[in-house]
């Protein structure tokens, strides 16, 4: 009996022994776990001797996309080069100091990669999808068409071709043609008002001298990221770019190639055709740059305005009461809200397409809908648009494309990624308050810029519309 009492105390005192061994010795195990799945995949930042940047997500993906992204674009330029940033994205893939054209495009094809890029107002961006184990191959050939593009006089001459008859293209799709518009008025006299094609004087006149005197002033060490995202070891990745890119010009004179503030000016133009069917207008207000603290709330009111479109929407029972009245009155055919940003400034407003005699009708809800915003938009509501607009992040950052995408943005605009987690709680600190108290500020009673093409006789004069940006009942 003794014997069976004493066992027992041993196996009592060996089950609390294992107890206190599994159990946690600290409450901040579990907050600490819990912020390092947060942070994963984390991003990774490693900066050259030369000042580029090289960045990567690894999310072991058995494919990756990697490109260069540039802190120059047509806001670089001036009247006498306006274009040449697009123009040069075209001759990218025109050949290189040790490739041809066609060697060029038989490699990536061989690979089964794909190359692209674009140009906006302040960055042009290089980029190529590949399988994992050909990321070597693609930075190589990214770091060929950056730093060695041939710039022949036949492919210049060729691709002029091809860029004015994109511009003829373009010109079609209206949506463009109004945004162009937009910027002409808001920024008139300011690098922002250019266009990124250029016009087409331009586009005849710029030659190789141009091509490269743009190359060797903004093609520079400190003005680029190396992002990648998928498949991606980061120290690989760092040693490709010293490889690559180690030799790149690292030196900026910061006086020099300073950006000159871009003012905003409130004003409108208007394009009458009245053999259009429908009428493209877009009205916007000064807004804030990618930094600044009032730029969460400021997507927040994006997203609270939001979207629809007739092709689309097969029900009226909508949270938004413009999309309600849009469905139900018919007063357009599609309606988008936006948030343009660049660095220190950027465009507030929404697009939408109607019919010819419903734009007043439409802007007068628009306007109202803005008025409700600065002073009596419910918590409720803000919460519907942040919970849209957090779906919307995260649908976006699907894929290895999109997210290498945001890498190198955020490298560029902010000098670092700004992690999921982050900006979810910095969407979630956003209040019904904090809204109305940043549309007083940028829109309440503000001079707004107005675009409007085709079949416009019906939107109000420019004094209307902005006698309608405020509330005399205040």
């Amino acid at each position: 009996m003794f014997s069976l009492l004493r066992l027992a105390n041993r196996v009592r005192v060996c089950s609390h022994t294992q107890q206190r061994m599994l159990g946690r010795t600290k409450v901040t195990d579990a907050a600490k776990f819990r912020t390092a799945l947060a942070n994963l995949p984390s991003t990774q930042v490693t900066q050259l001797d030369n000042g580029l940047r090289v960045a990567s997500e690894d999310s072991g993906a058995e494919t990756a996309t990697v490109g260069v992204w540039i802190n120059a674009g047509s806001r670089c330029e001036n009247s006498s080069n306006n274009g040449v940033a697009h123009f040069l994205e075209h001759m990218a893939f025109k050949g290189t100091a040790k490739r041809s054209q066609a060697n060029l495009e038989l490699e990536v094809e061989n690979l089964g990669a794909h190359l692209n890029a674009y140009t906006s107002r302040e960055q042009t961006v290089f980029y190529a999808k590949c399988l994992s184990k050909d990321v070597a191959k693609a930075v190589e050939i990214l770091s060929d068409i950056v730093q060695n593009p041939t710039l022949g006089e036949e492919e210049i001459v060729r691709e002029r071709d091809v860029i004015l008859r994109e511009m003829q293209e373009i010109e079609s799709n209206l949506k463009e043609v109004v945004f162009d518009h937009l910027h002409a008025t808001a920024f008139q006299g300011t690098a922002l008002g250019k266009s990124i094609l250029g016009p087409s004087k331009n586009i005849q006149s710029i030659g190789k001298t141009e091509l490269k005197h743009y190359i060797d002033t903004q093609y520079k060490a400190p003005r680029i990221v190396l992002a990648a995202a998928g498949g991606v070891d980061h120290k690989e990745l760092v040693q490709l770019a010293k490889q690559n890119f180690g030799e790149m010009n690292s030196i900026v004179d910061a006086k020099k190639d300073a950006l000159d503030a871009c003012r905003f000016t409130g004003s409108e133009v208007r394009v009458r055709d009245d053999s259009l069917p429908l009428a493209h207008v877009v009205i916007a207000v000064e807004s804030c740059g990618w930094t600044d603290e009032d730029h969460v709330p400021l997507m927040v009111a994006t997203s609270f305005i939001g979207a629809w479109d007739r092709a689309q929407s097969g029900s009226v029972n909508h949270a938004s009461k413009l999309a309600v009245a849009s469905a139900v009155d018919g007063m357009c055919h599609s309606f988008q809200s936006f948030n343009v940003c660049y660095r220190d400034t950027g465009l507030w407003g929404i697009y939408f397409v109607c019919d010819p005699l419903t734009c007043e009708d439409m802007l007068f809800n628009v306007q109202n809908e803005w008025m409700r915003l600065c002073t009596i938009v419910t918590e409720g509501e803000i919460e519907r648009a942040k919970n849209l607009l957090k779906t919307n992040m995260l649908l976006h950052l699907d894929g290895t494309t999109p997210i290498c995408e945001d890498i190198g943005r955020q490298l560029l605009c902010y000098n670092r990624r700004i992690p999921v987690h982050e900006m979810e709680q910095r969407i979630d600190s956003v209040t019904a308050a904090k809204v109305r108290e940043v549309a007083m500020k940028y829109i309440f009673d503000r001079c707004p810029a107005v675009a409007a093409v085709g079949p416009v006789e019906n939107l109000p004069d420019y004094m209307r519309i902005r006698s309608s940006m405020h509330w005399t009942r205040l």
